[in-house]
């Protein structure tokens, strides 16, 4: 088992930069929670990013209510550890999207086979990104 670590501000963002693979939490109109598998990066201003579809329940409902909860964690998942933040999440979408989603794509996967075909992808599928303002971290203590 990992050794439990607190985690800060500054480490959950370092975290979230080398992991992509996570949860997203919203709030359906009725208030219950949705949750979501989503591959996350941190953008070059400290917000995590997620990409999604312009129609996606998950976008409709950071449109209606910004509140947002992410937990991330590694390809094993395991024993080596999770960080969960949360704040204020924003909707960009197309085409001042498109440098966001060129850059998370480097960041999760690395280069693109063919980067035109990349973006003919991110319009066809009307793609945005979730950009979510870093509030609270966590795990702060181990319970």
């Amino acid at each position: 088992m990992a050794e439990f670590i607190p985690v800060g501000t500054e480490r959950a963002k370092e975290y979230i930069k080398n992991n992509h693979q996570g949860v997203l939490a919203t709030r359906r109109k009725n208030g219950d929670l949705q949750m979501s598998p989503v591959t996350c990066g941190l953008d070059g201003e400290g917000r995590a990013v997620i990409s999604s579809r312009e129609t996606a329940y998950k976008v409709n409902n950071l449109r209606r209510d910004p509140r947002a909860a992410l937990c991330a964690f590694s390809k094993n998942f395991h024993g080596e550890g999770w960080v969960q933040v949360s704040g204020k999440a924003e909707i960009v979408s197309l085409p001042e999207a498109l440098d966001t989603l060129v850059y998370l794509q480097r960041q999760a996967y690395g280069e693109h086979k063919s980067w035109p075909e990349f973006h003919e992808r991110m319009a066809r599928e009307k793609r945005v990104i979730i950009r979510i303002t870093i509030e609270t971290v966590g795990p702060k203590v181990r319970g």
